[in-house]
């Protein structure tokens, strides 16, 4: 049966919120604090602009432990490499149609991956100013939109981290006293895993001559979401690129 302390103790093993590009060392102290008060402790920072800076450890307060222990990092491939899920929160319509959902329903399903699957999450806030990139939104397997109101939209990072860290909470707690016993049978591959077969079935791709690579009419994007919406596995992952490697060997 799950308590309290048995599901933060899980949660904070597989959770990551990862901050991109942050401008403001203020923002990662009030996002730190944010997590932290809702039982969160993993803090990851790809590229701050400001960073260690004392306004940050200020604006904490007593979650200066999440600050400190902060991992940084220069790309966000080394952030999320090991992650089994993404998570990308976005304000943005894309061209392409993206798994979106708005925060509770979202935290649920982020729970379940991270109590009932073992899963290790990544969710991903973007720069104050314009958020993230359409290639880091194309790293993700699941977009979450804040349903901000349409006279001022804005939210401040901190907030947003706060809202989804808040849902996730109240996702996690309804859980207590629950069974978990669901079980898959192999690990569900990493991002990294899961970017390596998408490389590789491009390489296959452009080998037969199945799209022009100066016109590429948003055909790996699509492929992208194909994978990150599967979720798949290390065992299918292996399948998969077994089965490119024969198309490219067959070739030549």
């Amino acid at each position: 049966m799950l308590n309290e302390q048995k599901i933060f103790t899980q949660l904070n093993q597989l959770t990551n919120f990862v901050l991109i590009n942050t401008s403001h060392p203020g923002n990662i102290g009030a996002s730190a604090r944010a997590i932290k008060t809702m039982g969160f402790k993993q803090l990851s920072l790809v590229n701050p602009q400001d960073f260690p800076n004392k306004v940050a450890s200020y604006r904490a307060k007593s979650a200066i432990d999440v600050v400190e222990g902060a991992g940084v990092y220069k790309t966000i491939d080394e952030a999320i490499n090991d992650a089994q899920f993404v998570v990308g929160t976005s304000a943005r319509n894309r061209k392409i149609p993206w798994p979106l959902m708005e925060p509770r329903s979202a935290c649920k399903e982020i729970i379940s991956r991270l109590l009932l699957q073992n899963q290790r999450v990544a969710i991903l806030f973007g720069r104050e100013d314009r958020g993230l990139t359409n290639e880091e939104l194309g790293r993700c397997n699941l977009h979450i939109h804040i349903p901000a109101s349409i006279d001022y939209e804005s939210l401040n990072l901190a907030q947003a981290v706060q809202i989804i860290s808040y849902e996730l909470r109240c996702a996690a707690l309804d859980q207590i006293g629950t069974t978990m016993d669901y079980k898959w049978d192999v690990p569900l591959a990493t991002d990294k895993e899961t970017e390596r077969l998408i490389q590789h079935m491009d390489e296959v791709m452009q080998e037969i001559d199945f799209y022009d690579p100066d016109n590429p009419r948003k055909i790996l994007e699509r492929v992208r979401r194909l994978f990150k919406r599967m979720n798949i596995d290390t065992m299918e992952v292996n399948i998969l690129r077994g089965f490119f490697a024969a198309i490219l060997n067959k070739k030549k």
